[in-house]
């Protein structure tokens, strides 16, 4: 079947933090490519999207700061918008949940199938925590999986099996806020009967032999189990409102109305050019293709959930492709939003241009299987062929042709050679366009980067720079054919790396944008005579040591550390740590105090508000031979039962001191970000599970044996800092934090990304436990936090 039109529908991100590679590499560059081929080859296109603002994700983050999920999702949704443009991604338009539109689509679809008896009421069970007087929903519970066993389960999904799941399916289930055990309670819900369209959906994906094996794999497992009806309302006051009386306290949830987003976005498209009846061209007309792309996580509800909704609305084109790509991870673990995992986009576009990036993701694509990310390897992609072999080339033809001629020059007889630069220039089209129109992104690429290496090998062949001097006529013409190669790299490189490929299309002369002109455009002769521009570098060469610390685990909290100091030449030297401040114990006073301290690794027994402070808790501290009381000035910060549980960094050879009448007999250590607003604080916590009593140690440094009771006075000469780890050499890595970096010893516990507590002594040093366990911040807090 012929088609003219294509819909691109791209998986919504959520509103509750920055978007990150592993947005980009599953589901945001992949349609950006697609989209621009197809519109450069004449077909239309509408591409949409938006802001997720009603995922449980959204509220998990208000609460924890203590704002409003509206605030949370409105922060992030205009930060999306600007990520997307710096990034190149090219939207018709890049919508939002929460807009009145989205909702009257939702409740449109939601009283169809209500009518149509597809949706129907139901009590059930669902988990209710006491401690905090509130259902739970998915995102809210955490717990063992299953069907794997994975302890890390969410109540919507496990990551680690890739099977939806209910918090009531969770075993040994906690809640997210305080950390207790709901318990089950009775509630009414609204069932979407996903089991009456279980023929229906098997029909539709028997033809799909086009899908990726991944995807229809998962999805006729999905089916085989037999599909069951799912609760599409949850006990929320954040999302949207059921269009029915007497459910103010209940919402339509986000699995349900947020696949609607591609319907909603595509009316609202048509409503703002004032042609609102022009989106039923791209969801009426059966020639239309329709494509959504995401990640493997999202199968289920782009496969099964929403053709499901979609054919029990009835009249709407169901999906024709679900390319989802499998997860690109980062340092071994899937980049995440909530978990803090990954490298923000907005970090990164702060420093580096969006095409380096493209480039390295589109070569590196997960489209297949799961791909790590690594510094080291999308330094050496852009220096080795982005840099060496596509920019090596357009350089090398523009600057000569420029120099030389100052004009395309004309052609000359063709020789062998020539032809077979032809015959290059048609099979890449031929083979570029094969992937593409399949979605095989990275195999597209290599083609683009294959005809490349031809040119290199062509102008090395021709070596103009000998024939200037011998036949300029027949320079001119080896020239003309290097630029017929340019300027076919150039339209074959736009959908990829389109700031770079609109450059190269101007360097070359041509009229007008490219983004604006047809795909067989690159394959025409050139204007010969015409005024060539003076050329400009393509691509830049990066430096290892530049790109180091644009990162985020959950340790590191996604905050950008500097790049190392450069020397007068503008290298990137050895990581050099400045002076500290004169106001601060000088580095010498600070490893002395630290080698006077015993520190052992406590478990949390009690905390309770102190009686007679409003900003003090009393804490029962098991140090593993004896439990100690000590009084903490956390209780603006931590509620007693966070807490519970944990094993914190307690100083133990401190003088007792009263405070507000009640013994304090030693003191917990935590990071204080005093530059955040309203200040923040984060207890100095091991990176993993430790024996209760273990010696704190500082690497490179003797332990303690004679340990005198010190005073307050004494504790204050030291310095103590989180810093980021940037880069791991054997045993040595580099520490980054705001106005330094430095280099300390560090044993195999260690990642790239994981933050730490670093003595700042004469040598930096890192706290590990006995065992080699770093000690890290149990919350989010900025590089550079003081540890008091």
């Amino acid at each position: 079947m012929t088609f003219n039109r294509v819909f691109i529908g791209v998986a919504w991100p959520y509103a509750n933090g920055p978007l990150h590679l592993g947005h980009a590499a599953g589901s945001l560059l992949p349609p950006d490519i697609f989209s621009r081929y197809h519109r450069l080859r004449g077909r239309e296109v509408l591409m949409v999207s938006g802001s997720d603002e009603h995922g449980t994700p959204i509220t998990v983050t208000a609460d924890k700061r203590k704002v409003t999920p509206a605030q949370v999702a409105d922060e992030y949704h205009r930060e999306h918008v600007k990520t997307l443009e710096r990034f190149g991604i090219q939207f018709d338009l890049f919508f939002r949940t929460s807009d009145t539109h989205h909702k009257e689509v939702v409740w449109d679809i939601f009283n169809k199938l209500l009518e149509k008896g597809l949706i129907y009421k139901k009590e059930i069970v669902a988990l209710f925590c006491g401690q905090c007087s509130r259902f739970l929903p998915d995102r809210y519970v955490e717990g063992k999986c299953p069907h794997c066993a994975s302890v890390d389960a969410r109540g919507d999904q496990c990551d680690a099996c890739g099977k939806p799941l209910d918090p009531t399916d969770l075993k040994e289930p906690k809640c997210k806020l305080c950390g207790s055990t709901p318990g089950p309670r009775t509630t009414e819900h609204f069932f979407f009967k996903l089991s009456a369209l279980q023929q229906d959906l098997e029909n539709y994906i028997s033809d799909k032999k086009h899908w990726r094996a991944g995807t229809i794999n998962f999805t006729r497992n999905w089916l085989k189990e037999g599909l069951r009806d799912r609760a599409i309302t949850r006990d929320l006051q954040w999302g949207v409102e059921i269009p029915l009386p007497g459910y103010d306290t209940k919402r339509i949830y986000v699995w349900f109305e947020a696949v609607i987003g591609y319907l909603s976005t595509s009316r609202e498209w048509a409503r703002r050019k004032g042609a609102p009846n022009d989106w039923e061209r791209f969801w009426k007309d059966p020639s239309v293709r329709s494509y959504y792309f995401l990640g493997k996580d999202n199968i289920p509800f782009h496969t099964i959930i929403w053709p499901a909704i979609l054919h029990g609305y009835g009249g709407l084109n169901l999906p024709y492709d679900v390319p989802a790509n499998e997860f690109l991870s980062f340092a071994g673990e899937k980049f995440s939003k909530s978990k803090g995992i990954g490298i923000e986009l907005p970090a990164y576009l702060d420093r580096f241009d969006a095409d380096a990036m493209r480039y390295y993701l589109t070569i590196n694509m997960p489209e297949l299987h799961d791909t790590d990310f690594t510094w080291e390897e999308f330094v050496r992609k852009n220096n080795d062929e982005l840099v060496g072999t596509l920019g090596n080339f357009v350089n090398r033809v523009l600057t000569f042709t420029f120099k030389n001629f100052g004009m395309v020059p004309a052609a000359a007889e063709e020789e062998e050679l020539d032809r077979e630069a032809t015959r290059m220039i048609e099979s890449t089209y031929h083979n570029v366009e094969k992937h593409l129109e399949a979605c095989q992104f990275k195999p597209a690429m290599k083609e683009v980067m294959n005809l490349a290496q031809f040119g290199n090998r062509f102008i090395d062949t021709k070596a103009p720079w000998k024939l200037l001097r011998e036949d300029k006529t027949r320079c001119g013409g080896a020239l003309y054919v290097c630029l017929r190669l340019t300027k076919a790299l150039a339209m074959l490189v736009y959908p990829f790396l389109p700031f770079s490929g609109r450059k190269l299309w101007k360097m070359l002369g041509e009229e007008g944008d490219i983004g604006q002109s047809s795909w067989e455009d690159g394959k025409k002769a050139l204007a010969q005579d015409r005024k060539l521009p003076k050329p400009d570098t393509l691509f830049k060469k990066l430096e290892l040591a530049d790109v180091l610390g644009i990162s985020a685990k959950p340790e590191s909290g996604g905050k950008m550390a500097p790049a190392p100091a450069k020397d007068a030449a503008g290298k990137a030297g050895a990581p050099q740590m400045p002076q500290p401040p004169a106001a601060q114990s000088s580095p010498e006073e600070s490893g002395a105090w630290f080698d006077k301290a015993l520190i052992r690794i406590g478990k949390v027994l009690e905390v309770s508000p102190h009686p007679s402070a409003d900003k003090l808790l009393v804490a029962k501290i098991d140090l593993g031979t004896e439990t100690r009381q000590i009084v903490a000035g956390m209780r603006m910060h931590y509620k007693p039962d966070e807490m519970l549980g944990k094993h914190v960094a307690v100083i133990v050879n401190l003088e007792p001191a009263k405070l507000r009448g009640m013994e304090s007999q030693g003191m917990m250590f935590a990071f204080d970000d005093e530059k955040a607003e309203g200040k923040r604080i984060a207890l100095v916590v091991p990176a993993s599970e430790v024996k209760t009593g273990e010696r704190v140690l500082a690497l490179g440094r003797p332990a303690v044996q004679q340990a005198p009771s010190m005073g307050i006075k004494d504790f204050q000469k030291a310095e103590m800092r989180g810093a980021a780890v940037t880069a791991l050499q054997g045993e040595k890595a580099v520490l980054a934090m705001p106005g330094r970096t430095l280099e300390a010893s560090v044993n195999p516990n260690f990642k790239i990304g994981l933050k730490v507590a670093v003595l700042l002594a004469d040598t930096p040093a890192v706290l590990v436990t006995e065992s080699g366990v770093p000690l890290v911040p149990e919350r989010e807090i900025a590089d550079g936090s003081k540890i008091r």
